[in-house]
C-alpha cells in the first residue's frame, strides 16, 4: 500500500476524518476503501465527493453589491456617476443594486483550491476529469488570491453549514502549502512535517474525545505556578504553555505532547537521545500543572514513527512521583492496529 513519508495514504484520510468529523458522513466514507499513490490525489477525491454532494444541495448564493453603468435602471441611481457619464455623452445610467450570486468567498475558495489541484502532478487524471466537470457549475465564480482569504472571518449558518467540511479541507490544503514562482504564480509545495504535526496532534485529541469520552480529552493551557506575591502583570512576558492533549484518568492527569519529525531522536556523542527541547517542555508542563506536588500529573511524548532504527520507547519517574513516558505510534500499519495502540498507550501502570 502506498505511503507518504512512512504513513499509509489511507491512514491520512482516517486522521483527517477525526480532525474533521464531517468526513465520516455522507459519501465521504467510501474513500476509505480506495488506494491513493499521492496525498494530493486523496485531497482531490475528498473535494470531489464534497463538491458532488454540494451541487445536489445547490451552490450557496449571497447578495453581492454592484455599482455599474447599465442601459436600463436597476436598483437605485448613483447620481454623481450618472452625471459624469452624461457629461461624456453616454446614455448609460450608473446603478447600485444587490444581486444574488454564487460568486462569493465560499465558492471562490473552492474554485481556487481545485485550480491548484488540477495543476498538481500528484493528482490522477481520473480525479482531474471529475473536478473539471464539476467546475462547469462554477462558471460564474472567480478565483481569489490566496493572500486575500481571511479565514477567521468565515461564518457558517444554516444556509451554508454544508460548506464547513469543504472549507476545512481547502484551508488544510492552502494554508502554508503554497509557494510563489518568479512570475508570481502559485504552485503546490511538498506536504510539510509542520502540517503533518498539526494533523497528528488534532487526530490524537479527537480520537480520545470520540472513543474515550470519560477521559475528558481537551487542549488546555497551563498556568505558571508562581509565588503569590509575583506581580500579576508580569505574567504577560512569560510564554504560554498550551498543551496538545490533556486527559483525566481517575485521580491522575496525563498531558500528551505529540511530535511528528523526520527524525524523532537527536544524536549526541554518537548516542541517540530524546530531543532536549521536548524533554524540557513536557517536564515543565508536568511540574507546573502539579500545583501541590502530589505526583498525580504525568506526561507523555508521543512520536509518529519514522524510518529510524531506534525510536522513543520508555519512561522515567520524577522524585515526587510524576511519570514521563516516551511512546511511538506507527502510522504505517492498518488503522485497526493504530486504534489498538492508541487504546494501549494510555493503559500504563504507575
Amino acid at each position: 500500500m502506498t505511503n507518504d513519508k512512512g504513513i499509509l495514504i489511507r491512514n491520512i484520510y482516517y486522521m483527517l476524518s477525526y480532525a474533521f468529523q464531517e468526513l465520516r458522513q455522507n459519501n465521504y466514507a467510501e474513500i476509505a476503501g480506495e488506494n491513493f499513490d499521492e496525498i494530493y490525489d486523496l485531497f482531490a477525491e475528498i473535494l470531489a465527493r464534497g463538491i458532488s454532494y454540494q451541487l445536489k444541495q445547490g451552490l450557496h448564493r449571497e447578495y453581492i453589491h454592484r455599482n455599474e453603468p447599465l442601459n436600463t435602471l436597476r436598483g437605485k441611481i448613483n447620481l454623481i456617476e450618472t452625471i459624469s457619464l452624461k457629461s461624456r455623452k453616454s446614455n448609460l445610467v450608473a446603478c447600485e443594486y444587490d444581486e444574488l450570486s454564487e460568486n462569493n468567498i465560499y465558492n471562490r475558495i473552492i474554485v481556487t483550491t481545485v485550480d491548484l489541484l488540477l495543476r498538481h502532478s500528484g493528482v490522477r487524471e481520473k480525479s482531474k476529469s471529475t473536478l473539471k466537470r464539476q467546475m462547469l457549475f462554477f462558471s460564474n465564480v472567480q478565483l481569489i488570491e490566496i493572500k486575500d482569504i481571511h479565514w477567521n472571518t468565515l461564518r457558517f449558518d444554516r444556509n451554508n453549514r454544508s460548506y464547513r467540511v469543504l472549507l476545512f479541507i481547502c484551508y488544510f490544503i492552502l494554508d502554508g502549502l503554497l509557494m510563489t514562482t518568479e512570475d508570481g504564480k502559485y504552485k503546490m509545495r511538498e506536504f510539510s512535517d509542520d502540517h503533518m504535526n498539526r494533523l497528528f496532534e488534532k487526530f490524537v485529541l479527537e480520537y480520545y474525545r470520540r472513543h474515550h469520552p470519560s477521559l475528558n480529552a481537551r487542549a488546555e493551557q497551563i498556568k505558571w505556578n508562581l509565588d503569590k506575591d509575583y506581580p500579576k502583570n508580569s505574567e504577560n512576558v512569560l510564554p504560554i504553555m498550551q498543551t496538545d492533549i490533556m486527559l483525566t484518568i481517575g485521580e491522575r492527569t496525563l498531558i500528551i505532547d505529540t511530535k511528528y519529525y523526520g527524525q524523532s531522536m537527536q544524536q549526541h556523542h554518537n548516542k541517540s537521545t530524546i530531543h532536549s527541547s521536548n524533554m524540557y517542555q513536557i517536564h515543565t508542563y508536568v511540574t507546573e500543572h502539579d500545583l501541590d506536588g502530589s505526583g498525580r500529573v504525568d506526561g507523555m511524548l508521543l512520536y509518529a514513527k519514522t524510518q529510524e532504527p531506534i525510536v522513543p520507547d520508555g519512561q522515567m519517574k520524577l522524585a515526587r512521583g510524576n511519570t514521563i513516558l516516551f511512546r511511538t505510534l506507527d502510522l504505517n500499519q492498518e488503522f485497526k492496529e493504530i486504534k489498538n495502540c492508541m487504546d494501549t498507550i494510555i493503559n500504563y501502570t504507575l
